[in-house]
């Protein structure tokens, strides 16, 4: 009797472990940072985790008189209800405010990924830099965005930067 309870107490330890080993697998993928990477002639936005996209988003980039720079940067700051400081002054939230409900501030001075209050110029080259996304979509992605996350900023194609959508992406 006591080698088969010894027996069902290692195998029931074995079966713990395994288990533990399962949770903790699940928890180091969760872990990965998210990331995210803009490709600039394609005007989107992919939201990225441990190399794999997790949703695409359209954006709208710099027009060619004040164009979207390029390179890596991170997230420095969020702000609920920004105000915006425009040349004319500052511009409260609200419904006039061209940045729309959220900003995300970049480690490059003055740019940032924001709403707009001119939905129709997402898909198109029409900010003074920045990346412009719908006011669904970034509160969406304001909701997910940690400071310190990296925002990888590109003048190629997705696909060519190894970068390929998701399966539930819009």
């Amino acid at each position: 009797m006591n080698t088969a309870h010894g027996q069902i107490t290692k195998l029931a330890a074995v079966l713990m472990a395994a288990s533990f080993d399962g949770i903790a697998e699940e928890r180091s993928k969760s872990a990965q940072p998210l990331q995210i990477i803009v490709s600039i002639p394609e005007r989107k936005l992919a939201l990225v985790q441990g190399g794999q996209v997790l949703k695409l988003y359209d954006v709208a980039v710099g027009k060619p008189s004040t164009p979207t720079p390029q390179g890596k940067f991170v997230v420095i700051n969020r702000i609920p209800h920004p105000t915006w400081y425009g040349p004319q002054g500052p511009v409260p939230p609200g419904k006039n405010n061209p940045i729309g409900t959220r900003w995300m501030g970049l480690s490059k001075d003055g740019y940032g990924i924001h709403g707009t209050n001119a939905p129709s110029s997402i898909g198109h080259a029409a900010s003074h830099g920045c990346i412009r996304l719908r006011q669904q979509d970034l509160e969406e992605l304001f909701d997910l965005i940690p400071v310190g996350t990296t925002v990888e900023i590109e003048t190629a194609a997705l696909a060519e930067l190894e970068v390929f959508s998701a399966s539930d992406s819009e």
